[in-house]
């Protein structure tokens, strides 16, 4: 049933649910901690580098975590880390029992049980999105990622490769593309970039570059 509409110079007299307004303070306060570098997230990305950096394991940090790279600065709650199939047997053997738990038994995933954050692992191999076989897929790390001082990522391409692949693929990772479309406000990212992009999904890259030129009205 919809409601009337409340007459002008009025005001509702609904209240606030308490947990509701406890969840909303509860966010803000962990985006807060967030962007001051503080947050459980952030320390369990921390240590799960320093684990994979001492046991020489390949890895490259894909997801929300490595947008900020490039300007978009996006709060997250999880950690996402691209493996090949033996790295993630030589993360586990390494460290389950000593910090981390599987998610369950057998799982790929992960959870850092002293920052109560998960783990999700991605497996070179894998297809983005719906896992369905694709041009574009996740590749290996040893191969691909680009080292820094502190910590290993994908280069530009390859990540809005794997974000574009996996929106076209699957409707509930529409974040992805508009993580792309964020991408491309936050770095000025050209246009011809599509050119460094698997065919299969160039299309949808200028699609999403020819929104990111838009802006709201005043």
């Amino acid at each position: 049933m919809e409601r009337d509409p409340i007459p002008a110079g009025e005001t509702t007299s609904a209240r606030l649910d308490p947990e509701d307004e406890r969840r909303f303070w509860q966010g803000v306060e962990g985006a807060a901690r967030f962007f001051m570098g503080d947050s459980d997230v952030q320390r369990a990305l921390e240590k799960l580098v320093g684990t994979l950096e001492a046991q020489e394991i390949p890895y490259a940090i894909v997801g929300a975590m490595a947008l900020n790279e490039f300007g978009y600065r996006r709060v997250t709650v999880d950690v996402d880390v691209l493996l090949t199939p033996a790295g993630l047997a030589a993360l586990k053997a390494a460290s389950l029992g000593r910090g981390y738990v599987e998610k369950f038994p057998g799982s790929r995933g992960l959870r850092d049980t002293e920052n109560r954050v998960d783990i999700d692992v991605l497996l070179t191999g894998g297809y983005p999105g719906d896992g369905k076989p694709k041009p574009v897929s996740f590749p290996d790390p040893a191969k691909v990622a680009v080292r820094g001082a502190r910590v290993a990522l994908l280069p530009l391409p390859t990540l809005i490769e794997l974000k574009l692949a996996s929106g076209m693929s699957a409707p509930h990772r529409l974040k992805d593309l508009a993580d792309v479309i964020e991408l491309i406000r936050a770095a000025s990212l050209p246009s011809n970039l599509a050119d460094a992009l698997d065919p299969s999904v160039r299309d949808k890259y200028l699609e999403l570059w020819t929104a990111a030129q838009a802006t709201d009205p005043e």
